[in-house]
């Protein structure tokens, strides 16, 4: 096939490259351009950069797709957006879906490639229900969490060539091959936020007002910066007076939006047994109906996921209820839902 790969620059793109070559395909390296505001420095030319000298290292056509209106449109506007009306996004689910597997995609079928490629640690496995996400061999680098709104038409063009090895062993054959970021360290956080804090990047799009921390009677007993960049479970980024440095953690528990106020804690809030959470904006690649019991995640890499059973089934929507305590949800988080290790798909949190 004649595949496009998306290299970031980094180490596990490019093998992801190496190994479709190796398998007798015709492969073009894409360097994917994304949006960021003009006030932040950001360091995607070295990126480029390092694309560039591995797909010359690898002897492979080497591409630019400007998906600069993408990201600034369906990634950065929603983070935005979704910050400032009080709830909590996921920028990585929204970028993978509208730029990687949306604007990526199209350049690619527009250069007349049969199927695109990413380093993405997950596996798509085919089924009589059409493409399935699973998770990726190597559980602590696992990323299907972040593709869980690709749709089948989406995943049925889309390969992960390492998400079966673990990233240890992907650094070794890295090495190996003499691919040139074998030992570049991994890319973290957003692309737009670059080495700033989210207060400093919204400080930049909306008034950011500080308010009073509250205790669970109600007292003010320090200060926020403001009640929209918190969410819930949160321990950082406030003041409670008279606690240090070893003090034990308070936890936000409540946001008070129109009252600008968070309520702590030093127990971190949760949901009980029987709780319903309604998704919207959902995804399933695997038909799902009233009964089923799914594993759910909220958060990447949740250490205790929810387990919840499904109780109503609706073209827009898809109701659960939890089957047991759990970690408290924040309405906008993604709830990414699995059967055993296969992602069958989610929503968002209403």
């Amino acid at each position: 096939m004649k595949i496009f790969v998306g290299l970031s620059g980094g180490v596990d793109s490019a093998v992801a490259a190496a190994r479709l070559i190796d398998a007798g395909h015709t492969v073009v390296g894409v360097f994917i351009k994304v949006w960021h505001p003009d006030w932040l420095v950001c360091n995607w030319e070295q990126e480029r950069l390092d694309a560039m000298r591995v797909a010359a290292t690898l002897r492979i056509p080497f591409l630019t797709c400007d998906a600069e209106a993408a990201y600034r449109d369906e990634v950065a506007a929603y983070f935005i957006r979704e910050y400032t009306a009080g709830r909590t996004p996921n920028p990585d689910v929204m970028c993978n879906r509208a730029v990687k597997f949306g604007a990526f995609l199209q350049f690619a079928k527009a250069h007349k490639a049969d199927a695109i490629a990413t380093g993405h640690y997950a596996q798509r496995i085919d089924t009589v229900h059409g493409p399935q996400l699973v998770r990726g061999v190597d559980a602590t680098k696992d990323q299907s969490y972040f593709l869980w709104s690709l749709r089948g038409e989406q995943l049925g063009c889309a390969l992960f060539p390492v998400g079966n090895t673990p990233k240890a062993d992907i650094r070794v054959e890295a090495t190996r091959r003499g691919l040139p970021v074998a030992q570049k360290r991994d890319s973290q956080g957003i692309c737009f936020l670059g080495h700033i804090d989210i207060k400093t990047f919204l400080s930049h799009y909306t008034t950011l007002i500080p308010g009073d921390v509250l205790n669970t009677q109600g007292t003010p007993i320090g200060r926020h910066d403001s009640a929209l960049i918190y969410t819930l479970g949160q321990r950082h980024g406030f003041t409670v007076t008279g606690c240090g440095p070893n003090s034990a953690p308070h936890y936000v528990v409540d946001r008070d939006i129109s009252h600008n106020t968070i309520t702590v804690a030093q127990e971190p809030p949760i949901i009980a047994a029987s709780s319903v959470l309604t998704l919207t904006d959902i995804v399933l690649r695997t038909p799902v109906s009233t009964g089923t019991k799914l594993t759910a995640e909220t958060r990447y890499h949740q250490r205790q996921p929810h387990t919840v059973t499904v109780t109503a089934v609706h073209a827009d929507h898809l109701t659960l209820v939890t089957d047991t305590v759990g970690e408290a949800v924040s309405s906008g988080q993604s709830c990414v839902l699995y059967a055993g290790n296969t992602c069958v798909g989610g929503g968002i949190i209403g």
